[in-house]
């Protein structure tokens, strides 16, 4: 009988070991998957939680200038850095560029405002006015395409008609 308690006991050791070496080698690959799946699960949040809708344009192809107001009409705010690293295309439809947002309007540059802002964030509910210019505007009444991608990935783009 004290055989069969030794080999009980030697076999009831032997898996509280294992037990422990296999909690000790899969916790930590658990812990890191739920960080990695945290992180993710944040920036879809983020990703879904933002969205933009161009409201009006105007553009005269006579000065080159366009103006854009747009909404935030999504549930997250903006930060005032993620539009100044916002890519903007603008020209005539097939004939566009990517323009280089500036402190001070030229060819090929875009400025924008925050329209009502108080804590450099794009709000909900807050209007982004932006000013563009560049030749690719037709100078006669002409199609213009505008696009808008932040860094996040959100992309608004229309086209409308250029005036002289």
């Amino acid at each position: 009988m004290s055989s069969e308690t030794f080999t009980t006991a030697m076999f009831l050791i032997a898996a509280i070991i294992s037990a422990g070496v296999l909690i000790n080698a899969v916790f930590p690959v658990i812990y890191t998957l739920s960080g990695t799946i945290s992180s993710s699960s944040h920036k879809v949040d983020e990703r879904l939680s933002a969205d933009v809708k161009i409201v009006t344009t105007y553009a005269s192809g006579g000065s080159g200038t366009a103006r854009i107001w747009l909404k935030n009409i999504g549930a997250g705010r903006i930060a005032d850095a993620d539009v100044q690293r916002a890519d903007v295309f603008l020209g005539g439809q097939g004939d566009f560029i990517r323009l280089t947002q500036a402190a001070v309007l030229a060819d090929g540059t875009w400025t924008y405002e925050i329209l009502e802002d108080s804590n450099n964030y794009w709000d909900p509910g807050e209007t982004l006015y932006v000013e563009a210019q560049t030749v690719k505007i037709p100078a006669k009444e002409g199609i213009v395409y505008f696009q808008l991608v932040l860094p996040t990935g959100l992309s608004r783009s229309t086209t409308f008609t250029a005036s002289d």
